[in-house]
């Protein structure tokens, strides 16, 4: 240091500084070298001015070295295939090794050439640029750089002005010296906006061609690198000649960059464009109820957007695994529709569907409108105009075709006259081509209802439809509609009383039944069905089977309805008041829950959480929902260890006792077998389930299904009103299920339902619930000697023979007339099955 320096180096030093100071004073005497001073702080001042007005408050470039982009939120079916995609723009990130190195090519040559070797500006091309713009008037261009690009779209907005171009050249410096090349156009090819709502080129690759990036072609890649400079404008028809042109110089370039020989060049401008309109069909979007409930379950988790753009279902790109099962959603949906069809025939025409300003915007009002549909070849079109002898109408890509006066002659429920004479220009009507350029009015019925398929075993939905389309009306009447559910509430009455001290066998008289309700209303009388009185004493599981209300009633009464309705929100079907009318459902609960309670009964009583969402990854895979979720080690391995395999611990509370929910199932087999259910006896499958009518009647039911699959369904208006006497759950609701089961389990392996450990398997009399020694239950449904479940210790004591037993008069049930059908197997096979004791 110079403290510790030799005397003689300090006097040098000494000297030579002031040798310095007196030439620069000696100089400062000079005019030149004083001009030259004050430029150079007007220099410095100026650059210090160039930060404080355009880089004082630049964002910063770190910002892009954990960059993460907004993606959309895929959506997996049961098998893992991506079947739906929440996305208000399309995006799809890809690392830049994944990107063709031709397509990287077209896009240089088309953007800029000398990306690789500039230091993040074009110098040449911004002196280019100013000379163009201060020669021209019309629209300022830019000579931005790829990297400039990327400050742009990332980091500022898309001001037009000078101020924002500075702002973009210093940004583009910093980036270049943060970043790799490599990685500055892994951000662009990743971001750039490339119109139809495709954001980067794998986005628009699907978007323009329904390929992926490494399936592209020549031609299609250069179509791809011309889409920056107009991304709305060159994948539209009217501008295919000028497309063409572009697409054809950015071959050129590649060409005279050595990208590609002469040959493929000249190859490429020989092919059309080739766009398609499918776009992005690498996603099915299945869309309908279900997909809208697990949007809306998302968006309770995680939020619809976030500033940061993470675990946002718009733009967190989270991966979501469901239960969905197309095929059984395919069956529901087809099942419900048809019933409502069914119901609806005859009844002439509902009404519009909406309406809208029938001017010379209706097409853009229609499109606005987001209502359409997707059943059968139906279209949703406008009444555009109306003549005495046929309509125009319009669609909402603004093709038009005509609707014949009598092609819609269907009578207006309304007014009694024709749908036709009731239209209005502005009327939406659903319509089917009938050939050339003519429709047919169709019909949306009036009547709704919902339907779900869940796994008894887990909970999980596989299939869920809560009207006839979501886009005609978005409430969701699988989850969303609470409904009185009738009958199917009495399994639950009856597992109560199972619960204290009755048993299928019990006898129960049903005959009248009064209850005094004070001065003021005198007594309360129940009644069967329809009116119908009493027949007399019989078991407690004929009068489920037969859905006696007299037997119910008077069972409820015995047990008490407060254990009842403690026993109904424990199955987590809702809090009810202690009435007896509870006890013949007149509560309410929605499709959703009641299945769901019918699914813990054939589960044995224990706790399922009704779910549409397995799980949720962030973008990188994490598991983020549901919280307490644990992977299953060792469920993957590709080679057996020898030892033994991994199984999932049984969850949930024991809500029911085991041997209760399973005395309820098996009765509830005897309402498939020869009770209100019957019309479902040649599936020739366990089944079991339970039909109900409501007070009206206004709603029809039917809950049940199978070991594997327990589905509930529910027919009624939205304001609530009489359906007619013929609507019953087993005429109507029954119908719809079997349509389901038909499309979608028919094929399944035929599963018994198990009895769990204690359960005796005995033999009674099913008309008076005697003990039977001394002959067998037969193969016809209807025979009166059949297998019982009983809980230890409780079956019956009094025994009866076979002579003794008298024919069984058929009784009046609440649904359809008994059906004879085929056995589904030996009585050895059938204890051999349920595990049970005789």
């Amino acid at each position: 240091m110079v403290a510790d320096s030799p005397p003689d180096f300090r006097l040098r030093l000494r000297r030579d500084s002031n040798a310095v100071l007196g030439w620069f004073r000696d100089m400062w005497t000079r005019r030149w070298f004083r001009w030259l001073g004050y430029l150079a702080l007007s220099g410095l001042l100026g650059l210090f001015l160039i930060w404080l007005i355009f880089a004082r408050d630049l964002p910063s470039v770190d910002q892009l070295r954990d960059y993460e982009p907004p993606l959309p939120t895929m959506v997996r079916d049961a098998e893992g295939k991506p079947v739906h995609a929440y996305a208000r723009e399309r995006r799809v990130q890809l690392d830049y090794n994944e990107y063709p190195k031709t397509l990287v090519n077209a896009f240089l040559s088309a953007e800029d050439k000398t990306f690789f070797s500039h230091g993040g500006i074009d110098y040449p091309g911004i002196a280019s640029a100013i000379i163009t713009n201060v020669t021209s008037s019309g629209r300022p261009v830019g000579a931005s750089t790829i990297t400039q690009q990327v400050a742009k779209n990332l980091l500022l907005t898309n001001e037009l002005s000078y101020r924002r171009k500075v702002r973009e050249a210093i940004l583009a410096m910093r980036i270049e010296n943060a970043l790799t090349k490599e990685q500055i156009l892994e951000l662009y090819l990743n971001e750039i906006p490339l119109g139809r709502r495709s954001f980067g080129v794998q986005a628009a690759a699907r978007a323009y061609f329904d390929k992926d990036v490494d399936q592209l072609a020549l031609h299609e890649m250069a179509f791809l690198a011309i889409l920056p400079k107009a991304p709305e404008k060159y994948g539209r028809a009217r501008f295919v000649d000028e497309a063409l042109a572009r697409r054809n110089f950015v071959l050129g370039s590649m060409a005279s960059n050595g990208a590609i020989t002469a040959a493929q060049r000249d190859a490429a401008r020989a092919m059309p464009l080739g766009l398609t309109d499918s776009g992005n069909r690498a996603v099915a979007q299945v869309g309908g109820y279900y997909m809208e409930e697990v949007r809306r379950q998302l968006i309770a988790e995680f939020g619809e957007t976030a500033e940061d753009g993470r675990l946002s279902v718009y733009a967190g790109g989270l991966w979501v695994r469901t239960p969905y099962d197309a095929k059984m959603q395919a069956a529901a949906t087809n099942a419900l529709r048809r019933g409502l069809i069914r119901y609806d025939a005859g009844k002439g025409w509902s009404g519009p569907i909406a309406t809208i300003e029938a001017d010379d915007k209706w097409a853009s009002r229609l499109a606005s409108s987001f209502i359409g549909i997707d059943y059968d070849g139906w279209r949703i079109a406008a009444v555009v105009s109306k003549s005495p002898g046929a309509a125009q109408i319009g669609f909402a890509d603004g093709t038009t075709g005509t609707l014949p006066a009598g092609a819609a002659t269907l009578g207006y429920r309304k007014t009694g006259g024709s749908a036709f004479s009731a239209m209005r220009p502005g009327d939406l009507i659903a319509v089917k081509a009938t050939g050339g350029n003519s429709y047919a009015l169709k019909n949306i019925p009036e009547v709704s209802g919902g339907f779900i398929a869940e796994s008894p075993h887990s909970g999980r939905i596989y299939a869920m439809q809560g009207g006839f389309d979501v886009r005609l009306s978005p409430f969701n009447r699988a989850t969303q509609a609470e409904r009185q559910p009738g009958s199917t509430i009495k399994p639950f009455v009856y597992a109560t009383a199972l619960d204290n001290g009755m048993t299928p066998a019990t006898l129960i008289v049903d005959g009248p039944f009064c209850v005094y309700q004070g001065a003021n209303l005198g007594n309360k009388c129940f009644r069967n069905y329809g009116g119908a009185g009493g027949s007399g004493e019989h078991t407690m599981r004929w009068g489920l089977e037969q859905s006696r209300n007299l037997m119910t009633v008077k069972t409820a009464s015995q047990v008490g309805m407060e254990p009842i309705v403690e026993t109904i929100q424990a199955m987590g079907m809702g809090k009810h008041e202690p009435y007896l009318s509870t006890a013949l459902g007149a509560g309410s609960t929605t499709v959703e829950k009641i299945t769901n309670a019918y699914a813990m009964l054939a589960n044995h009583g224990r706790e399922l959480k009704p779910r549409v969402i397995d799980y949720a990854q962030d973008r990188r895979g994490k598991v983020i929902f549901p919280k307490n979720w644990k992977p299953c080690d060792g469920c993957n391995k590709k080679d057996w260890d020898g030892r033994p395999m991994p199984r999932f611990a049984k969850s949930g509370k024991q809500l029911m006792d085991p041997m209760t929910a399973y005395q309820v199932v098996h009765m509830l087999e005897g309402v498939v077998q020869r009770g209100t259910a019957v019309r479902l006896r040649d599936l020739g499958v366990p089944l079991f389930g339970k039909t109900g009518t409501t007070t009206g009647p206004n709603d029809v039911w039917f809950v049940g299904g199978t070991p594997n699959v327990v589905a509930g369904v529910y027919v009624g208006f939205d304001q609530p009103r009489n359906m007619g006497g013929y609507a019953q759950g087993g005429s109507m609701a029954a119908p719809i299920f079997k349509q389901f089961f038909e499309e979608s389990l028919a094929d399944s392996q035929p599963v018994p339902f198990v009895a769990p450990k204690g359960v005796r398997m005995v033999r009674i009399d099913r008309q008076s619930g005697r003990r039977v020694y001394g002959s067998w239950p037969g193969s016809d449904p209807k025979a009166s000697i059949i297998w019982e479940a009983f809980k230890p210790e409780s079956e019956p004591r009094r025994t009866i023979r076979e002579e003794e037993i008298k024919p069984i008069k058929p009784a009046r049930r609440q649904d359809a007339p008994v059906q004879q059908g085929p056995s589904r197997r030996t009585d050895s096979e059938f204890l051999e099955d349920r595990g049970g004791i005789i």
